[in-house]
């Protein structure tokens, strides 16, 4: 995570047949049998990396996120090193491959979970795996504290892997100046966007602090897009003749502690106006879309699944 900053592809959307994202259900269609999600995903990896993107992110619990990602690099014969693979551990898919499972993960931060989720990434990914996170660290969770944690998480950096943990919620910047006092993470994940900008300080913090800096959410799950709700940003995208999403993105790639903004495209047509973002020169004129991070989050936990 050294150089220009990148765009990556993450997998919550591509790896499960529901998600918070708006417009989720259209964006897939009426077909999303596990065959039908695995095409689509394999399809989407291809685009990527045809544009020259080397950072895929996975988790446990998008799905069968992880499985497609592991085909889809066995089958392009890609080795080890290649490309840059993150996954995370702390939640437990839950939603049976249903749209309208009353449950679809169900987070769980102990070390006995870490030690069967990163058995269950090694199965798949094997030597794949350069990163793995914690899912949606937060100080209530207390993770940040729980010793048999972090040791587990020590070994598995002296192994070889890097760790990092990603973040949410309010808080996003009081936790991250926790887990920076802990000498112990490579990299850190947090949701910034032009709607959401409160963890930007501490972002920066540990950008100089030697971690990686992944941004996610950076289309706010849908709302800067087309598919939103923020006219200010729709018009001046308008102006400038580019997409909402492409203006989004832009304003993440512009903040120089940021090493890589995730797009979650679930298709080649989306990805590339995503890409679009690499070439929009972003002179901050959408800062003042701030919200209160209080009330977006709130607003993000009333997000239905699609």
């Amino acid at each position: 995570m050294t150089g220009p900053t990148e765009i990556g592809l993450g997998l919550a959307a591509l790896g499960r047949p529901a998600y918070i994202n708006l417009g989720h259900g259209r964006d897939l269609g009426d077909d999303r049998s596990v065959e039908a999600l695995r095409e689509r995903a394999w399809t989407v990896l291809d685009a990527a990396r045809d544009a020259g993107i080397r950072y895929f992110d996975a988790a446990r619990s998008y799905g069968r996120a992880e499985e497609f990602l592991a085909g889809w690099l066995a089958d392009r014969r890609i080795d080890p090193g290649e490309v840059t693979v993150a996954s995370k551990w702390g939640y437990r898919y839950t939603g049976g491959w249903r749209i309208d499972a009353d449950e679809h993960e169900v987070k769980d931060l102990s070390a006995d979970h870490l030690r069967r989720q990163l058995a269950e990434t090694r199965a798949l990914l094997g030597g794949h795996l350069d990163l793995y996170q914690i899912h949606s660290a937060t100080l209530e969770s207390g993770v940040l504290e729980d010793q048999a944690v972090l040791d587990e998480l020590a070994r598995l950096r002296n192994s070889g892997v890097r760790v990092g943990f990603t973040v949410t919620g309010p808080r996003q910047a009081e936790t991250i100046e926790r887990a920076l006092q802990l000498d112990l993470f490579d990299a850190v994940q947090a949701t910034w966007n032009l709607l959401e900008r409160s963890a930007g300080d501490a972002l920066e913090r540990a950008h100089k602090a030697g971690l990686g800096v992944v941004v996610k959410e950076a289309v706010a799950n849908g709302r800067l897009t087309a598919n939103g709700d923020v006219e200010r940003l729709t018009s001046e995208a308008a102006e400038r003749g580019v997409t909402p999403d492409a203006l989004g993105l832009a304003a993440a790639l512009a903040q120089p502690w940021a090493d890589v903004v995730l797009s979650g495209a679930v298709s080649a047509e989306m990805l590339r106006s995503n890409l679009a973002a690499r070439a929009i020169d972003y002179d901050g004129s959408l800062d003042h879309l701030a919200e209160d991070p209080e009330r977006y989050w709130g607003e993000r936990s009333e997000l239905a699944w699609n």
